[in-house]
């Protein structure tokens, strides 16, 4: 089967439908998608919500000040720059498309506070769901230009490769759920991917997290950026669950605390911000406790406490259908992957450093996280970059080129099957990748884990598959993890000395 089109999207998070619905009115775009539209992905399981200075004693500059100080010096300042000031209209043009963001009584967006904002600047929907919202409108919206032939959609459809011509790139080469290739041809290939939490263990990760775009883009030649800098969320609910539910930091920003098996607060002895302190921060803490052979809980039986259900009916039910009642009950919590800073190395316009390939929202690396993502960042960076990608490809002219007839044909994409080789790697994967190149780690850890991952790269038969992209991604972690000799943000070095945390202002 062969597709061709002006632009071609891979990933229909907030990032990709916000860049192809952004491209339509000029452009014939062709949105692949992992799962049927509108329910994958990560996008639709982020709680938290966006970050935008648009209330009341907030500033763009401000924001870029929180911003810079959890990045630990690692952040673009350009790239900080161009979020926090663009951020505010990309909130209110979402709002213009019918998402429906909370609201105080006189029609003002209700705003919280979440870990390591100065200022309270996160906007909701529906308490909790504020993801899962964003995509319920950007779909709505795409679906008007789908009505008019402006935007195609397959779904259930897996990228296995890239296709280069000349040094540019030129398509891709993809499977659909029945197995039948499908190549596609473009003068513009965006990558919106997401992240790639499944290669943990423990992850807040829906399954077709496994790292994609980032084995793509390194396959195909393009630079990528900062893989060692992967966030473990402090509070995912530690239960028998995968992915894990996510308890999201606003509950922390409504004064739940964090308190260990024999009831006692011990964020305040670890940080001046306590529970609201840099994400790596609390994950840390909590991490050390549980490898002493401690629990740790999250504590919400008086903040929000009888509120909680109505302030965030969708952890409550997530809580509930695991037998636990967070009025009542304080909630066991662990560290969990959850975001990938790094990724494909782009420009402040999302290109890559390969010819017409883009990238936007997580499986990007923008340089606006740095060693550490501030809370609710990503959704705003998703939305701002999505829209700059859209523009610089409006702004030039160029036709798809066309493919030779066999290109991708030795592209072969398997997702792994109960018992098979491949399911048996991508759970060793996992499993190793929690142990040795999580929250915590060490030169000896890392030597040991890509000596063992370069084995399992070595038993899998050749050609991309889901197996192998888990692999593949894996390998660049630990690598990336090995080669930085010292501790920042969310990359923690036991042998290794800690860097000093830049202070926000």
């Amino acid at each position: 089967m062969r597709l061709s089109a002006d632009v071609v999207v891979i990933g229909a998070g907030v990032a990709g439908l916000r860049s192809a619905l952004a491209l339509a009115s000029r452009r014939h775009v062709l949105l692949l998608t992992k799962t049927a539209l509108a329910t994958g992905g990560a996008s639709a399981r982020a709680q938290g919500g966006i970050a935008a200075a648009v209330g009341p004693g907030d500033s763009p500059r401000l924001h870029s000040a929180d911003t810079l100080a959890a990045g630990d010096g690692l952040c673009d300042p350009a790239a900080v720059d161009v979020l926090v000031r663009e951020g505010p209209d990309q909130v209110r043009a979402l709002a213009a498309l019918g998402t429906r963001f909370d609201q105080l009584p006189d029609g003002s967006f209700a705003l919280g506070c979440e870990g390591a904002h100065s200022r309270s600047r996160i906007l909701h929907a529906n308490g909790d769901a504020t993801g899962a919202e964003m995509v319920r409108a950007l779909a709505a919206a795409l679906a008007t230009e789908r009505a008019a032939g402006r935007v195609e959609v397959v779904e259930w459809a897996s990228a296995a490769d890239l296709v280069v011509v000349d040094g540019r790139c030129a398509g891709v080469a993809a499977r659909l759920g029945d197995g039948t290739p499908l190549i596609c041809e473009a003068a513009a290939v965006i990558l919106a991917t997401g992240g790639a939490g499944q290669v943990y263990a423990r992850t807040t990760n829906p399954p077709e997290s496994t790292g994609d775009g980032v084995a793509l883009a390194w396959r195909a030649g393009a630079r990528l950026r900062d893989l060692e800098f992967v966030q473990f969320h402090p509070t995912a609910l530690h239960v028998d669950a995968d992915p894990l539910p996510l308890l999201s930091e606003a509950i922390r920003g409504e004064g739940a605390v964090l308190v260990d098996g024999s009831g006692t607060r011990f964020m305040p002895d670890e940080h001046p911000q306590a529970e609201l302190a840099p994400r790596d921060v609390v994950a840390r803490a909590v991490w050390r406790r549980l490898q002493a052979g401690g629990r740790v809980f999250l504590d919400a039986t008086r903040s929000p406490g009888e509120a909680f259900a109505g302030r965030f009916p969708g952890v409550f039910a997530l809580c509930q259908r695991h037998g636990l009642d967070p009025r009542r009950d304080p909630l066991p919590v662990t560290p969990a992957a959850h975001y990938l800073m790094g990724g494909v190395a782009v420009d402040l316009v999302g290109r890559s450093s390969l010819p017409g390939l883009y990238a936007c929202g997580e499986v990007a690396c923008s340089g606006v996280h740095g060693a550490n993502r501030l809370a609710s960042n990503s959704l705003l960076e998703s939305v701002v970059f999505a829209d700059r990608v859209a523009r610089d490809i409006l702004a030039t002219e160029r036709q798809p080129i066309r493919l030779p007839e066999d290109a991708g044909a030795t592209a072969i994409w398997h997702a792994p099957d109960a018992g098979t080789l491949a399911a048996r790697t991508v759970g060793e994967v996992r499993n190793l990748m929690w142990r040795q190149v999580g929250v915590e780690r060490s030169g000896p850890g890392l030597r040991a884990a890509r000596r063992r991952l370069a084995a399992l790269a070595a038993a899998l038969p050749p050609g991309p598959s889901e197996a192998a992209n888990s692999v593949l991604v894996a390998r660049l972690i630990a690598a990336a993890a090995l080669a930085r000799r010292e501790s920042r943000g969310s990359h923690w070095r036991v042998d290794h000395a800690t860097v000093p945390r830049r202070r926000a202002g």
